[in-house]
């Protein structure tokens, strides 16, 4: 049975008069664990308040499918009081590090002493605050790198597309550039005549500002090419296929090579072949050079937008354009934004910018449009509106997603509060979201749900900020 003294050891219980203390005492029920043997798993159901007389208890919260250690119970503690105060299922997983001897006090038990005792529920609700203050830190802490994690994913699965064509450009073009000065050296040395090699020339010319500027649409390519590979195997050039689809790129048409290469018809030499090699080739080799300036530009963009939405370089606030950081979102979860999702703008292009903190502001856009997201499962139609409502800036998030039930949209908002299951995300919820909106910069949320439109709404001051 727990003993008085050892109950009396903790300053919690030294509020209560004598015969309470045997009260709980005789009313306790052992509980002893080995080490390693886990006590309770977030998400049970509440059980009591537990006294650990001896060894030590570990903390930990799943996150994202991992463990992570919060910190520990040492003998003489209390603890499991917040379930009991809150009546939600338990937050935290608690295992035995050392072999212990707990006692447990049943939850009514345990209000009774409340209700009965005010300095004790005082001194109760102090240390569940500094526990909850602590829990709300690491969780927050947990949400600024799951977030961070999300886009790190997302940027590099956008960066790795026009990184492979840069990397593939700059591995073709080298031999494909020493083959082509190859032939231009055996050209020179058979000295032809200034007007045809003008001929080419300027079919090479204007073939590179077709290539450059995609005048040919894909039904006229695709029946030139067609043309162009019949020809090419009447001309009797080896391997034509090689050949027809760079030609047709660059606007080549069967006329332009019949009078190319008319003095060649009959002409056994080199220059019968490589005149059309050469023209191809040299088509070839301005679509990897422009593929690869398309993936260094994609590059350079992402890079923009990453150092834009994390405002790098810039001071702590800073006069932010809201449309810009929600466009540096969408441009970061575009690998998210399927062909079957419609992201539709509509946007009051006059809105002023507004004194904020930009990074922390482009976590609220984060947060809402990952969740749409999901709520979407990446298919249908996710509008973003912003219009001025007299000093402050109104943003409209709204998904044709499945909406958020009734019985839940009030809490929505809670700490702690989540509709993902346990270790799925951070267990936060959108609490970031409002202390970001409201506690920074003075400005309201709210949520408008049924099923096919959920629409939150954030209303930010141009100027107000918290230091």
């Amino acid at each position: 049975m727990l003993c008085v003294d050892d109950l009396s050891r903790l300053e919690l219980f030294q509020h209560l008069p004598r015969e309470r203390l045997h009260w709980v005492c005789d009313r306790a029920r052992k509980v002893e664990l080995a080490a390693g043997e886990t006590l309770v798993q977030e998400g049970d159901p509440a059980r009591g308040v537990f006294v650990l007389i001896a060894g030590q208890v570990g903390i930990t919260r799943f996150s994202e499918g991992i463990d992570i250690p919060l910190g520990q119970h040492k003998a003489p503690e209390f603890f499991g009081e917040t379930p009991i105060l809150t009546d939600e299922p338990v937050p935290v997983n608690l295992h035995a590090l050392t072999d212990c001897l707990t006692y447990e006090i049943d939850g009514d038990d345990f209000r009774i002493l409340l209700h009965e005792c005010r300095d004790f529920g005082r001194a109760v609700y102090r240390v569940m605050a500094k526990r909850l203050r602590g829990v709300e830190s690491f969780v927050r802490g947990r949400e600024k790198m799951a977030a961070l994690g999300t886009l790190s994913a997302g940027l590099a699965h956008e960066l790795n597309n026009p990184a492979a064509a840069v990397v593939q450009a700059l591995r073709d073009v080298i031999p494909a550039l020493m083959e082509l000065q190859r032939m231009s050296l055996v050209y020179g040395q058979r000295n032809v005549e200034e007007a045809h090699t003008h001929q080419w020339l300027q079919a090479r010319d204007d073939g590179y500002e077709t290539i450059l500027h995609n005048h040919l649409d894909l039904t006229i390519l695709s029946d030139r090419e067609e043309q162009l590979l019949e020809w090419l195997e009447t001309y009797g050039v080896a391997n034509p296929w090689n050949l027809a689809e760079p030609l047709a790129s660059g606007g080549v048409t069967v006329e332009v090579l019949e009078n190319l290469t008319a003095r060649w018809q009959n002409d056994p030499t080199e220059l019968r072949d490589m005149g059309v090699r050469w023209l191809a080739l040299s088509f070839d080799v301005m679509s990897m050079i422009k593929s690869g300036l398309r993936g260094a530009e994609r590059i350079s963009e992402l890079v923009q937008s990453m150092k834009s939405y994390s405002y790098l370089d810039q001071g702590v606030q800073q006069l932010v354009d809201v449309h810009q950081g929600i466009e540096d979102t969408l441009q970061i979860f575009s690998h998210r934004l399927k062909p079957g999702t419609e992201v539709q703008r509509c946007y009051d292009r006059n809105l002023p910018e507004i004194n904020a903190y930009g990074s922390e502001l482009n976590q609220v856009w984060t947060h809402l449009i990952d969740n749409a997201i999901d709520a979407m499962n990446s298919k249908g139609t996710l509008k973003i509106t912003t219009a001025r409502d007299g000093n402050s800036v109104c943003v409209e998030i709204t998904d044709s997603g499945v909406g958020i039930p009734p019985e839940i949209q009030s809490r929505i908002f809670e700490t702690f509060f989540t509709t993902k299951p346990v270790g799925k995300g951070t267990g936060l919820g959108l609490d970031i979201v409002r202390r970001i909106v409201e506690n920074r910069h003075q400005g309201t949320i709210a949520l408008e749900s049924q099923p096919g439109a959920t629409r939150f709404s954030i209303r930010l001051p141009f100027a107000a900020l918290k230091n």
